[in-house]
């Protein structure tokens, strides 16, 4: 085995061109996976491949388009421009990206750090969910299963109540609300469905809650009269999802003529979830429903406080 210790960053995934072709495909294997969508594979893949991605493929491939950064998917450049730096100021380490879906692929990825003595893996979702950080943990189990002499993995489980990222998002949050002054902060998280948190026992919207109660006590200090709220974004299919609803916030919020500034906390880098669908896409029905003053504060993305809170998680652990 080398000496060198690895650690491995996996964020969610994204297609690697906005072809129909390439978005398919990725659509395809991310919506397949049972941690992600649970129904019947037998039910939902005849669905999946006959009705939902014929039928928003149009659509959802104009929404990347409408996104892409420096010839690619931001989610893919800014998580690689992340490894790159932490390559940068920690040494010790061999830190190198790969994706739960699409590329670059988890277990090719693996392969190439099989002969480390330890790794340590971070998911690059603040908050634990069944449906991101467990897909990860598992996947990881099930490639590295036959593996002779395995390295130690050490799982970052979340970092939602994590010191430096609290800091880092409440400073994040000063520099801009400082400037646009808004009536309203909202914290916009990813839904997940109801039925997972009861069946799965998932405490995701514990670790959503308490990242919103930290950044609230801390941004209270210079913004006592800032008025916080904590919603969920990204609702697909039917059946009830974790509210309340990051849209039909933001409509209320444009109905009672309040300024606005979106974040979402559980996003360590830019993607598609927040770059069109609350950037452009609530956006326009914020002000659609009479909203004047909309902004949206970006991700952590690769800036150095991001990198450091990266690089504390590796110590901690």
């Amino acid at each position: 085995m080398i000496e060198t210790r690895g650690l491995l960053l996996v964020n969610l995934g994204t297609p690697t061109q906005t072809t129909p072709s390439s978005i398919k495909s990725y659509l395809g294997e991310f919506l397949s996976d049972r941690h992600v969508v649970d129904l019947n594979a037998l039910i939902w893949l005849p669905i999946l491949y006959g009705i939902v991605i014929p039928n928003r493929l149009k659509y959802i491939t104009q929404h990347y388009q409408s996104i892409w950064l420096n010839n690619q998917s931001p989610l893919l450049y800014y998580s690689e421009q992340l490894c790159q730096k932490l390559n940068k100021v920690c040494p010790y380490l061999d830190c190198k990206l790969a994706m739960t879906y699409g590329e670059p692929e988890l277990a090719a990825t693996l392969n190439l750090m099989k002969y480390y003595n330890h790794i340590d893996i971070i998911s690059l979702y603040p908050q634990y969910s069944t449906t991101t950080t467990q897909a990860v943990i598992d996947k990881i189990k099930t490639i590295t299963s036959n593996w002779q002499n395995p390295p130690i993995f050490n799982f970052v489980r979340d970092y939602a109540d994590n010191t430096n990222y609290i800091e880092a998002l409440a400073q994040h949050i000063d520099q801009h609300i400082c400037i646009n002054q808004p009536d309203i902060l909202l914290l916009s998280y990813h839904g997940i469905p109801l039925r997972y948190i009861k069946k799965r026992r998932d405490n995701y919207i514990e670790r959503c809650l308490l990242t919103s109660q930290l950044l609230q006590e801390k941004l209270a200090k210079c913004y006592p009269n800032l008025k916080i709220m904590h919603s969920y974004q990204s609702r697909f299919g039917k059946g009830k999802w974790t509210e309340p609803n990051t849209s039909n916030v933001l409509i209320d919020i444009a109905k009672q003529g309040k300024s606005v500034a979106v974040i979402c906390p559980g996003f360590a880098v830019d993607c598609i979830e927040t770059l069109y669908e609350i950037n452009i896409e609530n956006r326009e029905l914020f002000m659609q429903n009479g909203g004047q003053n909309f902004s949206y504060i970006p991700a952590l993305n690769d800036c150095d406080q991001q990198v450091n809170i990266l690089k504390s998680l590796v110590k901690h652990h």
